[in-house]
């Protein structure tokens, strides 16, 4: 199979819709080989849109569980294959584009293996800055492809589908934490953890309904802000009007994380992380974009959590008095 046309496309569209599996596999390789090529530029705006028509396509047609893990393992991988940042980063921009404009196409039965692929893409993408060690740029491209026109995250854009944007608040901490647990031993920069979280927190702004609002809030947002008050103390999270069923720990991601600025194994304490985050959405309810509702809610969030650190403070002073007895 040819890898490539005389005008650097790769020719691969009709092999990644084959009905034959050996032939989609051999073309998905051709693809991870054709990318990776460290004199290859990225592709331009339309041959990306063909290209993940196809990609979307193949991983369609992919059927059994095991096959379809492998299948989303390969494709995502592909992010790090690319030995330069900004192709890679147009390819997850290919990503994301083709995800929002096909999403609405997915029936029942398809969508749980495209939820699994969102996720490997969500863990690579992390992966990949990591490697690039939290580049301010890559990681300002990387929010914006999330949140341009069309990005999954674009409360702006009624084509966007907020199932998609539900999923991933769902997974967006879990995957962080888990790219975080085997950081590469020459670069252990801690997460920039308000940088990373700026897309929802614009999302929580802009809200469309209290609905969406909720849903993110506490799919991401209090199980986050619970793992950074509980962490280092033995006292259990005071409780909340409509406590979880289960509490997220998040171990890696609060322990190997910073506010903004990463800096060599100089992670930060989670007091100083929760203060920032709570910071951060504290700015956003100032912003004079910020719908109504959504800064009335922003507001009694941070009230709400401040109030909880207060506690934790005094739960910490109790206790050190208590052992110095």
């Amino acid at each position: 199979m040819a890898t490539e046309s005389t005008n650097g496309s790769p020719p691969l569209g009709k092999y990644l819709a084959s009905t034959d599996k050996k032939t989609r596999d051999k073309a998905i390789k051709s693809l991870a080989a054709f990318l990776s090529d460290p004199a290859r530029e990225a592709l331009p705006k339309a041959e990306m849109a063909k290209l993940w028509k196809g990609i979307f396509y193949c991983f369609w047609i992919s059927d059994k569980p095991l096959v379809q893990q492998a299948l989303a393992t390969e494709i995502s991988d592909i992010l790090l294959a690319i030995s330069d940042l900004s192709v890679s980063l147009a390819f997850l921009r290919g990503f994301w584009e083709s995800t929002v404009r096909e999403w609405n196409s997915i029936d029942r039965l398809r969508i749980d293996k495209y939820y699994m692929l969102v996720r490997r893409f969500v863990n690579a993408s992390f992966r990949l800055l990591i490697r690039a060690e939290w580049d301010g740029a890559a990681c300002k491209e990387y929010n914006g492809i999330l949140t341009q026109h069309g990005g999954p995250l674009c409360v702006d854009d009624q084509r966007v589908p907020l199932g998609l944007a539900y999923h991933l608040a769902d997974i967006y901490a879990e995957e962080l934490d888990k790219a975080l647990a085997n950081p590469p031993v020459d670069s252990p920069l801690p997460a920039p953890i308000t940088t990373l979280l700026a897309p929802f927190a614009t999302l929580l702004a802009r809200a469309p309904t209290v609905v969406a609002y909720d849903r993110v809030q506490s799919a991401l947002i209090d199980p986050l802000l619970d793992a950074l008050l509980s962490e280092g103390t033995s006292e259990e999270p005071p409780s909340r009007k409509r406590p979880r069923l289960s509490t997220e720990t998040y171990l890696h991601l609060v322990s190997n994380s910073c506010t903004s600025n990463p800096e060599p194994e100089k992670p930060q304490s989670t007091t100083a992380l929760r203060k920032a985050v709570l910071q951060q959405l504290f700015d956003i309810a100032s912003e004079p974009d910020t719908r109504d509702a959504s800064r009335r809610r922003l507001y009694a969030l941070w009230k709400e959590r401040s109030e909880d650190d207060e506690s934790e403070d005094v739960a910490k002073k109790r206790s050190r008095t208590v052992d110095a007895s």
